[in-house]
């Protein structure tokens, strides 16, 4: 613990100094182009923590998947997590959605705005057109291991993963040379996290400075009432996420809450999902999930298991369509969830995703995309949330599936654990 919580500490700190350092700089710069322009320089330090997390993740989530896979022996396994991990990305997938459409209906954050509208035909300048079920589904197996690397895409890099654990674990002995070296690159990567990660304060700071340098804090107080509604929404869902995994892991799923916090914060502070994976993944062992649960299920979470991105999706297209006036039915709202519930898996690898996947569903009901132009100011506190939500959300998934599997034990020492990773 004793390496754990001063790096939690520093992040907090860091916190707070950027919020203080970037009201300043909004208070005493009159010049939005000036301001503007120091923002972009500070967060030339988040941009650079951002690059070298994307530089590991694909290595790590490869060498670790594939580890994993080829130790568990044989496909009927593998097969078996899988269908399990998914089953429960479903369920909390629904109930991300159905939670935002609830709540959103009952709060009508929308309403009375009291702001000037977007015109209907006012350009988002985000490209909705490819993002269909079809090319989603024909885009998630690669044409080259090499380019998916390349072009970080972890959804194609854990279907290759898969085969190639899957095929180690087929050969058994005669490729244990092999699974060896492959583990031993999971140690490396884990090893260049542990020295990236302390970076992770500084990165937090310019990141919290480059955001309210550039909007602000008076942009908060204008949308307080979304913002206020969305993160009491995302409360209730981790309340949710925490009950559900009460019900299988019992009064242990505290003791792993309080073990992802430094992830929690790192994934909140630079609206980052990808900055918190080798983290959670050290939290994980920590916890007493087997690296081979742990592994196998934080990949797919990060495609399939977005919760908090989900519960946005809702939130924000109902609040266009209170803005707008625009009267759904039930059904309508249903049948919108539905899509949602489709669309908006594998959105880890598209830039601004949450957006694109909304911007595709006003289209396929009518509704203003312009809308979206309401809450783009906002789209990095609001990322801040999900971004953390979703860490909640696949750390509760993967110790449960752990769970279902009889990967669970015992916490792990700290210092045992924290030999997977130079903290």
């Amino acid at each position: 613990m004793k390496k754990t919580r001063p790096l939690t500490l520093y992040i907090l700190i860091a916190m707070v100094l950027g919020v203080a350092v970037g009201y300043a700089c909004h208070e005493t710069i009159a010049d939005k182009k000036l301001s503007a322009d120091i923002a972009a320089h500070i967060s030339i330090v988040t941009d650079v923590f951002l690059r070298l997390i994307k530089m590991i993740i694909s290595l790590l989530v490869f060498s670790t998947l594939a580890v994993g896979i080829a130790h568990m022996g044989d496909g009927r396994a593998a097969g078996r997590v899988g269908m399990k991990a998914m089953a429960w990305f479903v369920i909390a997938s629904l109930v991300s959605l159905t939670l935002g459409m609830v709540l959103s209906n009952l709060m009508q954050l929308g309403s009375h705005l009291g702001l000037p509208l977007p015109p209907a035909d006012a350009a988002t300048g985000l490209k909705t057109a490819a993002f269909t079920l079809k090319d989603f589904v024909a885009h998630m197996v690669p044409k080259s291991p090499i380019e998916a690397m390349a072009n970080n895409e972890i959804l194609q890099v854990l279907v290759f993963a898969i085969f190639f654990g899957g095929a180690l674990g087929a050969l058994g002995e005669s490729a244990r040379q092999l699974t060896n070296v492959v583990d031993q690159l999971a140690q490396v990567m884990l090893r260049i996290t542990g020295v990236i990660m302390n970076l992770a304060p500084i990165a937090v700071f310019a990141a919290m400075a480059s955001v309210i340098t550039t909007n602000g804090l008076a942009i908060l107080g204008t949308f307080a009432k979304f913002m206020g509604g969305f993160y009491l929404g995302l409360v209730c869902l981790w309340a949710l996420l925490i009950l559900g995994g009460f019900l299988f892991i019992g009064k242990r799923v505290f003791r792993l809450i309080a073990l992802i916090r430094e992830p929690f914060l790192l994934a909140f502070s630079t609206a980052s999902s990808e900055a918190a994976y080798p983290k959670l993944l050290v939290a994980l062992d920590q916890f007493g999930v087997k690296r081979k649960i742990s592994s196998f299920v934080m990949p797919m979470g990060y495609s399939f298991n977005l919760d908090g991105s989900m519960m946005y999706c809702t939130f924000a297209v109902l609040f266009i369509t209170q803005a707008y006036g625009i009267e759904l039915s039930l059904g309508t709202q249903i049948t919108m969830l539905l899509l949602l519930m489709v669309t908006s898996k594998g959105i880890a690898g598209v830039p601004r995703a949450s957006l694109v996947v909304i911007a595709a569903t006003l289209n396929q009901f009518h509704i203003p995309e312009a809308g979206l132009l309401l809450l783009m100011g906002i789209d990095q506190f609001l990322d801040m949330g999900r971004s953390a939500t979703n860490a909640v959300g696949n750390a509760v998934a993967t110790a449960v599936v752990a769970k279902w599997e009889g990967a669970l034990d015992e916490e792990v020492v700290p210092q045992a654990a924290d030999e997977k990773i130079a903290a």
